[in-house]
Order: structure tokens, then sequence, then C-alpha cells
């Protein structure tokens, strides 16, 4: 057997340190076009454009789109895709160290797995963004949207203002080269208007934060240790919350019911 040629090409290194996985299956391509709906009329941001595989459907359907990419190799290929797009910006550039829009947009990207946390803080803590539809690892985008049955931290404190949702799964075959694992769709929508009044977040989210510090080993002992026990046991009556219930177990809407069970006045 022949021994593995250990030298790696500029552009294997460049994928590896990227995560690079080109989206080729134009099946896939279509269901990401259908989930993130483009605004003909709005600004549309794409992460990781590649190649631009992507870029010239979504340039079809939204009014103006601005492409990053930061491997220059491929954001040569990009470019020339782009120089023919009228509605659509190229920037070679680091998307996370881009300022968001002043004003409303939304995000599509097959983005870099291993950069997945921080891009999904970038477009949570955009004030002006609508909606973001990433293409993330599956296991990513069922732990985020609750589709194990059980919900996230984040989930639940963004849930007043952001709906998270498993929109579709895509098969490793969809790539090039072949991903170890599948990919979801993972669908970050903010809602028109808050579940909660704007005053009312900050303490919803302490109350999440409190609950998921897990001291006393269940959410009704750790609730105990702020609000009168005889008030927190109500409350998880109310929301048919049993008292041993570990914490990523409750729904969203359930917290929703505890923060303002809890908080009547």
């Amino acid at each position: 057997m022949a021994p593995r040629n250990p030298r790696r090409t500029e552009r294997d290194r460049s994928r590896r340190v990227l995560s690079q996985n080109f989206l080729t299956d134009r099946t896939a391509l279509a269901r990401i076009i259908r989930v993130a709906d483009p605004d003909p009329s709005g600004l549309l941001l794409e992460i990781g454009a590649g190649r631009g595989q992507l870029t010239q459907p979504l340039a079809a359907r939204c009014g103006r789109l601005t492409a990053y990419e930061v491997d220059p190799a491929a954001g040569r290929e990009l470019a020339a895709v782009c120089a023919a797009l009228p509605n659509v910006e190229h920037r070679q550039a680091d998307f996370l160290a881009a300022e968001p829009p002043p004003e409303p947009f939304a995000v599509v990207g097959n983005i870099p797995w291993s950069l997945t946390s921080a891009v999904v803080r970038w477009c949570l803590a955009a004030p002006r963004l609508r909606s973001a539809t990433l293409l993330t690892q599956l296991e990513y985008a069922r732990r985020r949207s609750g589709d194990y049955g059980r919900w996230t931290r984040l989930t639940v404190q963004t849930w007043p203002e952001i709906e998270w949702r498993l929109a579709g799964r895509v098969p490793r075959t969809a790539f090039r080269p072949v991903p170890a694992v599948d990919a979801g769709i993972l669908r970050i929508e903010r809602r028109p208007e808050p579940l909660l009044s704007t005053a009312a977040l900050p303490a919803y989210r302490r109350l999440v934060g409190l609950g998921f510090e897990g001291l006393g080993g269940s959410l009704a002992a750790t609730l105990r240790r702020h609000h009168p026990p005889a008030r927190v046991a109500s409350a998880l009556r109310a929301t048919r919350i049993a008292p041993d219930t570990p914490v990523g177990y409750v729904w969203p809407e359930q917290w929703l019911v505890l923060f303002r069970l809890l908080h009547a006045r």
C-alpha cells in the first residue's frame, strides 16, 4: 500500500482552517432559499459566500445583497460572480468584524461550523436584524430549536424576542468536501412584537439565568432560593411543571408563564 502523501496544498490548509464545506446540491440550495424567503426590496447579507453557489439565486430574489468571503482563493471566484450582478456587493472581509447595517436586514449563510456560536452571537446583537437562515451542524440546530425536547439557556432567554426553528436537514453528501456529519437549516427570526414588554425583558432574562444555574438540583429548588416557596409551588402547578423537572425540559412558553406568575404584583 502506497504511503499517504503528507504534503497539503495551500487550498487544503485553507479549507481545514476555515471549516470550508461548499454546498453543491441544487435541491439543498433551493431549499435554503425557500426558507430564507428574501425580501424583494430588502437588504441581505450572505456569510461565507464561497464561490457564489447561493449568491446568484439570492441576488435574483432580494433588493440588495452584500456577499462576505474571507478566503482569498474562493473570493477571487466570488468576485467574478458578483461583477455580473448589479445588486451585489462583494466584500473580501471577515463578516464577524463588520458593523451591523443601520437599516433592517436579513442574513443567509453556509457558515463555517467552527464559527457557528460567534455568528449567532453577532446576529442576536444586531438590533435591526429581521432574520438569519444559517446552515449549521445538525446537532447545533436541533439543540437551539428544542428539537431534542430540551431547551438551551440562550434559546429560552431570547425567546420573547426571537423565534428559533429547525427548518430542514441537509445530508452531508450535499457538500464538497464531504463533512463528517449532516447539516441543519437553522432559522432565527426576530418577532415583530416581543412577547414581553421591553421593560420586563431584563427581569425575565435574570429569572432564566437563575434557573439555569442548576443550584439545588431542580428548577423548583433553584427558584425557591430567590422567591417565596409557596409562590414557586403555585407557579409550577399552574404551568404543569413537576417540582423535580430538570431545567432544560421546561418549554419557553412555560418560562413566560412562570415569569408572569412570579413577578405579578
